[in-house]
């Protein structure tokens, strides 16, 4: 088996690596076991300053990796470099902070001393997908290395070069042999690797059902997962929305990352009273977000990530459409080279449409009208998702409701839906269990070990 990255904009292959062998992985495993008897005696002091190195070097490298990335999955230069230097905060931000959070808790009992430590468990293994290729590897790697763990990457097959980098990257900056390791791996030989005493815990960010899939494994082995899913995240327009600001923040909701992240807005969920003028101005906005070439530094919205992705997305707007939606712009793939599909947004939407029911991961956003504030948080929770959402209102009391109301891990009023280190990261019903980023984040793959001293 070989792992292929093949350019979205040109369709092609830019890149071939060829998949590790059952004694490859043995040696991997192994190697990270030995890193992390050696890994999480480092003391945490020593450990920050890696992780300055390694944003040190990432920073200073930033046009190449974002090429990297660009050429891998087709986001723009643009979003590339952004997500490298965000990258490298994150890196700074565990490096400043990790210390603080892990230190040792004092609890007042009866004993002389009493309370709580942090520990590290071992080597995590980490299941990635190829839409932030840097990111969602970097936001966990970061503070599990600083917890004393050390990882092992199992990136999307597409990615290689990216999963590679990243490998590379920590073994520049000096963290030793086993504290990053890339496996060139297989979905068939996931259950095993799971299954070895040498994994303490698994992290993956991907689909429900491969989230189900690698949960029931680790419950298999009672071992903890964090699991980050797919999302079909709410953006709702309030009657005091300053629609001034809010659509051109529906436009970058919906088209970031080429429309493919799963905190993206898909679900835009309009009060009546300003449907219509929304309506109007979001579709002009998005028949004018410009397409093309993903290296070229006025492109906003590239290629989607590969050729069966295309087809996905196109069967599930042609299936719409014949169901009884109307597509305001957009609506159809781009003709030509490339794995093109144009911003789209559309409206009167069967909820039993495909439109209606599933995640659309790529452009297209579907626009809902309801009577009122609270109709809007009762569609926005009528969905097996609870990533993020989003509530666009001048009026604090809309605000607050928005914020009590929705059933999700993260809400975000006149902005649109961010990760950052300050605050957690994850979703609740079938968008996953367990958190990323921030204080929770770090200690997620840690031993909370109590202790109490006579």
């Amino acid at each position: 088996m070989s792992f292929t990255a093949t350019n979205p904009a040109t369709e092609e292959v830019i890149s071939e690596f060829p998949g590790h062998t059952p004694e490859q992985v043995d040696q991997a495993l192994e190697s990270a076991a030995k890193g992390f008897q050696r890994w999480k005696r480092v003391p945490i002091a020593e450990r920050a300053q890696l992780m300055l190195r390694a944003a040190e070097l990432l920073e200073s490298e930033i046009p190449v990796v974002a090429h990297l990335m660009t050429s891998e999955m087709g986001k723009t230069f643009a979003a590339a470099k952004g997500e490298a230097s965000k990258c490298a905060l994150n890196m700074r931000y565990y490096a400043e902070h990790a210390e603080s959070i892990l230190a040792p808790e004092s609890i007042k009992t009866s004993a002389v001393r009493s309370g709580v430590r942090y520990d590290p468990i071992g080597a995590i293994l980490a299941i990635m997908p190829w839409n932030f290729p840097l990111w969602q590897v970097i936001r966990m790697a970061a503070p599990t290395l600083m917890a004393g763990n050390v990882v092992v990457l199992k990136h999307a097959s597409n990615v290689p070069g990216c999963a590679k980098y990243i490998e590379d990257l920590f073994a520049r900056a000096g963290f030793g042999e086993g504290a990053s390791t890339t496996l060139f791996v297989g979905h068939s030989q996931i259950a095993s690797i799971i299954a070895d005493r040498r994994i303490a815990a698994v992290t993956l960010t991907g689909s429900e059902a491969a989230g189900r899939s690698v949960a029931s494994l680790a419950g298999q082995h009672l071992k903890k997962v964090v699991l980050e899913l797919g999302g079909s995240d709410p953006f709702i327009v309030a009657s005091s929305a300053n629609l001034d600001v809010t659509v051109p923040l529906a436009v970058t909701a919906r088209v970031q990352n080429n429309g493919q992240a799963c905190i993206a807005s898909k679900r835009f969920i309009v009060v009546a009273d300003r449907a219509e003028e929304f309506k109007e101005r979001f579709a002009a906005a998005m028949s004018e977000v410009p397409m093309g070439d993903p290296m070229d530094e006025g492109t906003v919205l590239g290629p989607v990530v590969s050729r069966a992705q295309l087809d996905e997305l196109t069967q599930q707007v042609a299936s719409s459409l014949a169901a009884g939606a109307i597509a305001l712009t957009g609506g159809a793939p781009v003709e030509g080279k490339g794995f093109y599909y144009p911003a789209t947004v559309l409206t009167n939407v069967p909820a039993d449409s495909r439109a209606g029911c599933e995640e659309l991961f790529g452009p297209v956003a579907v626009v809902h009208v309801v009577d009122d504030l609270q109709a809007a948080i009762e569609l926005a929770n009528d969905t097996p998702w609870g990533l993020g959402g989003s509530i666009h209102a001048t009026d604090q009391g809309e605000i607050d409701a928005a914020i009590a109301g929705l059933d999700v891990g993260m809400v975000f009023a006149n902005s649109i839906v961010v990760s950052m280190p300050e605050l957690p990261f994850g979703g609740t019903k079938e968008s996953g269990v367990g958190r990323e980023l921030s204080v929770y984040g770090v200690r997620e793959f840690t031993n909370i070990k109590s202790f109490y001293v006579v």
